[in-house]
């Protein structure tokens, strides 16, 4: 277990603007795939490998820019951990071609930068996204001192692209904005991962933004506008293992499991205790209830990388609103019988659908694959007794339940 450092300060103060020029990406299509460029690599004539402070020195710095009512956020402040989490993103990829530079890494919420400069130290390219206000001086000190390696902006990436965004100011901004900033151009789905997102999920907001994001991934809307974006995110352990449960897990299998499992490859990088993670709590503990531990004492890195056939005829960026819709009310009841579900919704249609596909007529709906609800859907899109109409007196309503 690594040291803990929990129940120390952090969080914002004022709100300067941002310093730095935007980089600019290449303009072929060929190196749009590549990386952005303006973010290079290590060089010489510049001070490597660059010193990673300790965790007592991490936690001194998240003191010294504390405000007397932070947000609760969490840290990586041991440089064992730090480095664990940069080998993790280095690998399951295999050796980059020939030519080919890796994927930019998006830092959020870095703090006092031990990852950043991990990551640095590593040869990654990285944007470091600071919500908190305090910590962007050091960050811009840093980033003069690398040559175009690193990239600083004021912005919290997990309140990206809020609704009325347009009347407020950093760190909450659009993503075309943060991204435009940035000199980075959408690439087809199908190309190489543009970018690698590495954070902290907020603990309070952890539930919503998994759902804020599976919504912009099957919509193809925010970051995803961009390309098949990777997402390296430390989750609770009670949340990844929902999103990577199976029909066999009846007790925690529901809708976000299918709609993650189905949109991506999810991965399991590593697990940390809680306690390894430096936080502000301003009464010096984990911040999390007992009763929660018992059965949660880890947080999870886990890779979630968009497939690249997750759209097809069938299912597109225009109809997986439907789609969603479809395995969240299927799943509500997860004892339902499958036919009678899909007989409500088109008379008598169930049991042909499920022989064209060779599913058991008596299965329940909380008993189908991820894959399944999958191809249930496209040929429901492809069958004429299916016009959609079941599902439109209920969307609006659905989508209420979820607070982005």
């Amino acid at each position: 277990m690594l040291g803990s450092t929990a129940g120390m300060a952090a969080a914002a103060a004022a709100q300067p603007g941002l310093s730095g020029k935007p980089l600019v990406l290449a303009a072929s299509s060929c190196v749009l795939r590549r990386a952005v460029r303006g973010l290079a690599g290590p060089s010489e004539g510049r001070p490597f490998p660059l010193r990673v402070p300790q965790a007592g020195e991490a936690a001194r710095a998240v003191l010294g820019n504390s405000r007397p009512s932070p947000p609760l956020r969490r840290f990586i402040a041991c440089p064992d951990l730090a480095r664990t989490v940069a080998s993790r993103l280095g690998r399951g990829r295999g050796p980059e071609p020939t030519g080919r530079r890796p994927a930019v890494v998006l830092e959020c919420e870095p703090g006092p930068g031990l990852l950043t400069r991990t990551l640095l130290n590593a040869g990654s390219r990285v944007i470091a996204l600071e919500s908190n206000n305090a910590f962007l001086p050091d960050l811009e000190s840093l980033k003069k001192k690398l040559d175009g390696q690193l990239e600083v902006m004021h912005c919290d990436f997990f309140r990206l692209d809020p609704i009325g965004f347009e009347s407020m100011r950093p760190p909450v901004m659009c993503s075309e904005t943060l991204l435009g900033n940035l000199g980075i151009l959408p690439v087809p789905w199908a190309a190489d991962i543009p970018l690698k997102v590495v954070g902290i999920v907020p603990q309070k907001r952890e539930r919503n933004l998994l759902w804020k994001l599976v919504y912009a991934l099957y919509e193809r809307s925010s970051v995803y506008k961009y390309g098949r974006i990777e997402l390296n995110l430390f989750v609770s352990e009670k949340e990844y293992k929902t999103l990577v449960a199976k029909p066999e897990d009846t007790r925690i299998y529901q809708a976000l499991s299918v709609l993650w499992q189905t949109a991506c490859d999810v991965q399991l990088l590593h697990m940390e205790p809680w306690s390894s993670f430096l936080t502000n709590s301003r009464n010096g503990g984990l911040s999390i209830p007992k009763s929660v531990l018992l059965q949660n004492d880890h947080l999870c890195l886990v890779r979630m990388t968009p497939r690249k056939n997750l759209f097809t005829e069938s299912l597109t960026a225009n109809n997986s609103g439907i789609f969603i819709l479809m395995v969240k009310q299927c799943l509500a009841k997860c004892k339902t019988k499958l036919v009678d579900k899909l007989n409500l919704w088109s008379s008598d249609s169930g049991k042909n659908l499920l022989r064209q596909l060779e599913i058991p007529e008596n299965i329940t709906t909380g008993h189908l694959y991820p894959e399944e609800y999958k191809r249930l859907f496209e040929a429901m899109e492809q069958s004429h007794e299916f016009d959609q109409s079941w599902l439109y007196d209920d969307a609006l309503e659905d989508n209420r339940g979820i607070n982005f």
